[in-house]
């Protein structure tokens, strides 16, 4: 280490400088690169490498035509990756890719400052991508890199430490602090002015709007998480936790899907839903899926109360919102764990739910009108036809795995008569497809299932790895009825005794086998900060800002109470930047303050003096125009330097020097020099900018006939 440090030391100014920049730039770049494609995270990381290189063996820049290619090259591939120059994605991967270009023509002083410009604005591009608290630190971190470096490069000539660089970095950080809070608090919240395209989470586990029974041969589990909730007053049990997502109802053959709306938003939609018991209420703290849906426990009789959003319920009891959920959302709600609903639908608006593509699984219909030729089942009720499937699965050889293989064409026939194994939206899928074909009404239910209490915090989290499918079946006289076909295979998928998880890096794995207990501590702390930052900072909406408005005393807060507020403190910060400016002026270095106080006497008698020129000087100059009768002054002047830069500096020498001051003789000085003093006044000339103290001193040395 000490090495390694002597050997930094030992490099120059420039190269120093410009390492450090480069790995500036890197800190800078390192939150996109996983949203970058992957010909942009080479190239930058190959120009980063290469100028590295360069600065340490001192070689020279590449020339224009090789920069010239380089940003060619990089305006093509943005282009072929992005079809665009413009928008979010390609703006911010060409930003990046500029940023590390900069670097190759690291020249000047002008060239540093606009590579720290383009740091900046980099710096907030990562938040497109990104607001989850990893990435605010890594632009934080890159915050504190590049006002080092600018710091840095106004430093004098010379090698000056880097301690000072860092030390003024945050001394900026902490001083920008508190109107960066002020502006987060009270500056208007408006929504995002730009859209976040949603992904499609193929071959991941989460929600989608469709469902292919057998398009996908292995299922990775998505530990990230989807929601977060809080109970406001009674917890039900983990295995009764199923929130409500999209209903899919359409069946051609081969891809499940949502049937067209029914109604609008203008147009309320009678539901026929009947609740009993007591509800249970809770918070949801919804992350971005860029879809419509709003989750809730199965069932909610309310709409949710979401800031800015007019949640509307379908018919199939799912809440939707106008837009789509393109960031934090917070909300509070209600559920009824026991409820009835459907009751009355008539013959039309339940054959939608018996119908099956003709020619689709064909054994899977001959399996069904066998059962319906069985004695018992002739004229059985839709429960006990879902009984005897429901028995057939727990009694047969089916089993629930993440890797069931495709499927093909006949998605059900295979999960019953070949594979007989499957996740769970095969298992619902081709539970359904033999209830349609037993003529009974029923549909997949898709959303979440289960939740996991953090015991630090008080939430429940749920994860996309929580995502679940199950069914729900129509019967005269009852309505729809869930029906969770998955539980018959494997009950632990629902009682959370036991859960399936997502695959471990090798550091987590060999920490979970050593100590389980450990890794679930540290599992559940970071989560609750990471729950902390999306609670109060990502979470920060204006009906929390207008709350903060009521407990500052705004009875009705508005914008105009809000931009009132906003000007009071900007003038208070304002007279509290004059009064601190005043009061450094007031307690700047006492031996600064008394050299001033000095420089003000002598022009008030005609005598002007520099800033830049030491006591020692100055006593040089009185003595050549005045000679003799300046004595005591130029003596006490050489006293004042030597109280500073002498050995034994210290504040009761100025002390006794402020004393003398008020007592000195000081002579006439409205009378011009005479011809003796003039050679000695060309040669005390000031001494050049840039020079230190004791080059000064040595300066006068030469000049002065005194002696202390």
């Amino acid at each position: 280490m000490g090495a390694s440090s002597a050997a930094w030391q030992r490099l120059p100014r420039q190269t120093q400088d410009t390492v450090f920049a480069v790995a500036v730039v890197a800190c800078v770049l390192a939150p996109q690169a996983a949203h970058l494609p992957l010909w942009g995270s080479l190239l930058a990381a190959g120009v980063l490498a290469a100028r590295l290189d360069l600065a340490l063996r001192g070689g020279a820049l590449p020339g224009r035509w090789w920069l010239a290619a380089l940003l060619a090259t990089s305006l093509a591939t943005t282009y072929s990756s992005y079809g665009t120059w413009l928008g979010r994605e390609a703006g911010s991967a060409l930003i990046a890719l500029l940023l590390a270009l900069k670097t190759l023509e690291l020249r000047s002083q002008r060239d540093a400052f606009v590579l720290f410009f383009l740091g900046f604005f980099s710096l907030l591009t990562a938040f497109f991508t990104s607001q989850s608290l990893p990435t605010a630190i890594a632009v934080a971190l890159g915050v504190m890199g590049l006002l080092t470096a600018l710091v840095r490069a106004h430093m004098p000539v010379g090698n000056p430490p880097w301690r000072p660089a860092v030390a003024v970095a945050a001394k900026l950080v902490f001083l920008g602090s508190p109107t960066m809070l002020v502006l987060f608090l009270l500056f208007p919240r408006v929504p995002p002015l730009w859209a976040v395209d949603g992904e499609a989470l193929q071959a991941r586990s989460g929600l989608s709007g469709t469902l292919k029974m057998g398009a996908i041969a292995d299922l990775a589990l998505d530990d990230s998480i989807a929601l977060r909730l809080r109970f406001t007053g009674a917890q039900p049990a983990r295995q009764d936790l199923y929130f409500r997502g999209p209903v899919l109802s359409q069946f051609d053959g081969q891809e499940w899907t949502q049937a067209a709306p029914a109604h609008t938003n203008d147009v309320p939609v009678h539901t026929g839903l009947v609740t009993a018991g007591e509800p249970i209420a809770y918070e949801i703290t919804l992350e971005p899926h860029h879809q419509r849906w709003l989750l809730a426990i199965d069932a909610s009789a309310d709409a949710p109360l979401v800031a800015g959003h007019l949640p509307s319920q379908s018919a199939d009891l799912q809440w939707q919102s106008q837009e789509p959920i393109d960031s934090v959302v917070r909300y509070q709600a209600r559920s009824y764990l026991q409820f009835q609903y459907g009751t009355h639908a008539s013959a039309s608006q339940l054959r939608t739910y018996t119908t099956l593509a003709p020619g689709s699984n064909p054994r899977t219909v001959q399996w069904a009108d066998d059962l319906l030729r069985e004695p018992g089942l002739r004229n059985a009720s839709a429960m006990a036809l879902s009984d005897r499937v429901l028995a057939h699965l727990r009694n047969g050889p089916y089993r629930y795995t993440l890797n069931p293989g495709v499927y093909g064409p006949h998605a059900a026939d295979v999960f019953w008569f070949d594979r007989q194994a499957g996740f769970c939206e095969h298992i619902a899928a081709a539970y359904v497809v033999v209830m349609r074909a037993l003529r009974v009404p029923s549909r997949i239910v898709t959303g979440y299932q289960g939740a996991t209490p953090n015991p630090l915090d008080g939430f429940w989290t749920v994860r996309q790895s929580d995502a679940h499918a199950w069914a729900e079946i129509w019967q005269a006289g009852v309505g729809w009825q869930r029906v969770d076909p998955t539980a018959a295979i494997s009950p632990w998928r629902v009682d959370q005794t036991t859960r399936l998880s997502a695959p471990r890096s090798t550091l987590a794995g060999t920490l979970a086998k050593v100590s389980p207990q450990t890794l679930a501590s540290l599992r559940a702390a970071w989560e609750a900060i990471n729950n902390g930052w999306t609670q109060w900072v990502l979470n920060y909406s204006q009906s929390q800002q207008w709350d903060l408005m009521r407990q500052l005393r705004f009875s009705s807060p508005n914008w105009q109470d809000l931009v009132s507020l906003l000007t009071v403190l900007a003038g208070a910060a304002v007279l509290g930047g004059v009064g601190w400016s005043q009061w450094r002026r007031r307690h700047q270095d006492p031996w600064a303050r008394l050299q001033t106080r000095l420089r003000q006497r002598l022009a008030q008698h005609g005598f002007p003096t520099a800033a830049h020129q030491s006591p020692r000087q100055m006593a040089a100059l009185i003595e050549a125009r005045y000679g003799s009768h300046a004595a005591p002054v130029c003596q006490w002047l050489l006293r004042l330097e030597h109280a500073h830069y002498g050995p034994n500096p210290g504040e009761h020498a100025l002390d006794a020097l402020l004393a003398q001051w008020k007592r000195l003789p000081w002579p006439g000085l409205a009378h011009g020099p005479g011809p003796k003093t003039r050679r000695t006044l060309a040669q005390a000339q000031p001494a050049p900018q840039g020079m230190g103290p004791s080059a000064i001193a040595t300066q006068a040395d030469t000049t002065s006939t005194s002696t202390p």
